[in-house]
């Protein structure tokens, strides 16, 4: 238990207050997304995929993976890259936009994750009697699973069995159990940059593609 309250802490300082502070930050003067902010909002949102178990390291290990091949891209030139579309602009300028290693892919699965966990917590916030495996089923069948194959599907399912009790979840995510307000502020504040990026992908021809 108290391994699990100190991972707790970490986890509410970072879910709570990083991203939000992060958001607030996450655009330029002119509304466009910046990429380093963007980048370490999904970076703080990892510990809560560490708090649904074991079996869900394959989904933090794809959101993992997908932030630190955006985030090489951006180091390799922090002035050419500093907004998040830049990327994709110069993928597409080299035509290695639709690679499956590319940033393009990247963005786009990351995103997807990101659709999953806010999704998650909104279901928490809005469904009180729902259980973890209700609230995360739903989340899935409504952002990953219609662009999943049948092995990754068959792999949440098994996931959905190791997932941690309600109570528990929630008292570490919100001290007492209570979905805090900052935790639904960032639900809000974040769909709306998830939902600007997809607006973008769509708009090259890359927001539809599967696994």
């Amino acid at each position: 238990m108290n391994d699990y309250r100190r991972r707790g802490t970490m986890v509410e300082g970072q879910i709570f207050r990083v991203p939000l502070e992060e958001l607030a930050n996450v655009k330029s003067k002119e509304g466009k997304i910046l990429t380093k902010p963007f980048l370490n909002v999904c970076k703080s949102v990892l510990p809560v995929l560490d708090m649904l178990g074991g079996a869900f390291s394959f989904v933090k290990s794809d959101v993992g993976g997908n932030i630190l091949r955006l985030e090489s891209r951006y180091e390799s030139n922090p002035c050419e890259y500093k907004l998040l579309y830049r990327v994709v602009e110069k993928e597409i300028e080299d035509k290695t936009h639709k690679s499956s290693s590319s940033c393009t892919n990247a963005l786009l699965w990351l995103t997807r994750g990101m659709d999953y966990s806010v999704k998650m917590f909104s279901n928490l916030e809005e469904h009180k009697n729902w259980s973890m495996q209700e609230a995360c089923n739903d989340s899935y069948n409504k952002t990953l699973k219609s662009w999943h194959g049948w092995l990754a599907i068959k792999t949440f399912h098994v996931a959905m069995k190791l997932l941690p009790d309600r109570e528990k979840f929630m008292q570490v995510l919100c001290c007492g159990g209570e979905f805090g307000p900052e935790m639904k502020k960032f639900c809000t504040d974040f769909s709306s940059v998830l939902e600007e990026n997809h607006k973008f992908l769509a708009s090259i021809g890359m927001d539809n593609l599967k696994a």
